[in-house]
């Protein structure tokens, strides 16, 4: 009798590929907004995104199993649209990869004394061979590092929530401040917080069908949003929100946002399992996005599953980022906002599309997303929102919190 895949393994590759750039940029993205906006911002947004999933792997069937977005788009909505969808995946999968890969460099030189860039340069070659190896290889590092991440995140969240001021976590020593504004700036990073779609195909692919894969999709979802919610609390119920101004100022980076907490716990142990969090965190998106991206571009190139094919996927992959990196490090959350305002296209505008395309043309049987006509025109509404907030606070005509 064939095995098949445990919804907890994809459940956990999908929550890893989330949980990396969400709770490393959430909290220096929300802290104009502060702990209720913040929180209704990321619900809304997981919402909207485990939806727009679905329809993406509704797009999917009567399709071969190793499809991606590139044979599906150019096939249902034309060569043009399928090259600015092309053009959108690689940029946000690529900008993320850039940003884990800069970050990691970051950590393991506070951590060990190592330079960044070498650091940088070794994360990369080590684990990004995870990816090549297999998507079962994958699936048994996420589950690790789920496990590693929920340890690590339970030891330091412990010292951090028995510390939780309520006058810090509603803000109650500001008078008159105001928090809703900033929250619509807040979006583009909250839904790179969700931005699993480029896994949605290796998914399917792993599961051989699209109810289970879809379970695990909101199974990911679901573990992304908890973790979100208890870190939000935990750091805004500790570190003042006029602190976080540093931070900001530092482009978000991770480095900076573990210095601030490290300010404020009094345990080495307990900073120490931040560290650790932080690492299993960019750990565990990097080998997720990076295996949605080198599906997708295999898919694209047409490489075969080969260990030729494979390396020929894993160097359009990985070796763009890491040269970038190299070259430019810049700010975390600066790459995180772009990647979330680009991303809006493949993960908001053109699934629906596709959902609506396949039923236009009839395709009832099978699995299908939740929602008429009226649930993809409010996926296709909220993306252009955040898309368009995203540009507006670049140009400075929304409110930006400056700490």
């Amino acid at each position: 009798m064939e095995h098949k895949p445990s919804l907890v393994g994809g459940a956990c590759i999908i929550a890893g590929v989330c949980v990396g750039a969400g709770m490393l940029g959430l909290p220096s993205a929300g802290a104009g907004a502060w702990t209720l906006w913040s929180l209704l911002a990321v619900a809304l947004t997981m919402v909207v995104m485990t939806v727009s999933g679905w329809m993406l792997l509704e797009s999917y069937k009567g399709y071969p199993l190793r499809v991606s977005f590139d044979t599906v788009t150019r096939d249902l909505l034309g060569e043009k649209i399928n090259a600015l969808n092309n053009l959108s995946v690689y940029f946000v999968g690529g900008i993320l990869l850039y940003a884990y890969i800069t970050s990691s460099g970051l950590i393991i030189q506070e951590m060990t004394g190592i330079g960044s860039h070498a650091a940088s340069v070794l994360f990369t070659l080590v684990f990004s061979a995870l990816v090549w190896h297999s998507t079962r290889a994958v699936d048994r590092i996420s589950v690790l590092l789920i496990i590693l991440m929920m340890l690590s995140f339970a030891f330091g969240i412990s010292g951090l929530s028995m510390k939780i001021s309520p006058d810090l976590l509603f803000d109650r020593m500001s008078e008159h401040a105001s928090y809703a504004p900033y929250a619509i700036g807040m979006l583009p990073v909250a839904l790179t917080s969700f931005g699993y779609h480029h896994s949605v195909s290796s998914m399917r692919a792993y599961y051989g069908e699209e109810r289970r894969a879809s379970r695990a999709i909101l199974g990911g979802t679901v573990i992304a949003l908890a973790f979100y919610t208890v870190w939000l609390l935990s750091v805004f119920g500790n570190l003042p929100r006029g602190e976080f101004g540093p931070v900001i100022e530092q482009g978000g980076n991770v480095d900076a946002l573990l210095k601030a907490l490290g300010s404020v716990i009094e345990s080495k142990a307990v900073a120490s399992a931040l560290n650790a969090f932080s690492m299993a965190a960019i750990l565990s998106s990097f080998i997720g996005v990076g295996l949605g991206v080198f599906d997708y571009l295999a898919d694209l190139f047409k490489f075969d599953n080969s260990r030729g094919g494979r390396a020929k996927s894993w160097a359009v992959t990985f070796l763009p980022p890491l040269v970038l990196s190299l070259l430019f490090p810049f700010g975390f959350l600066v790459a995180i906002g772009y990647a979330g305002a680009v991303a809006t296209l493949w993960t908001c505008i053109i699934p629906p599309l596709l959902a609506w395309k396949v039923r236009s043309m009839g395709k009832h049987e099978g699995f299908r997303a939740p929602g008429g006509i009226a649930m993809i025109a409010l996926v296709i509404v909220f993306g252009v929102l955040t898309a368009a907030f995203h540009l507006l606070n670049m140009v400075g005509w929304l409110p930006a919190y400056t700490g």
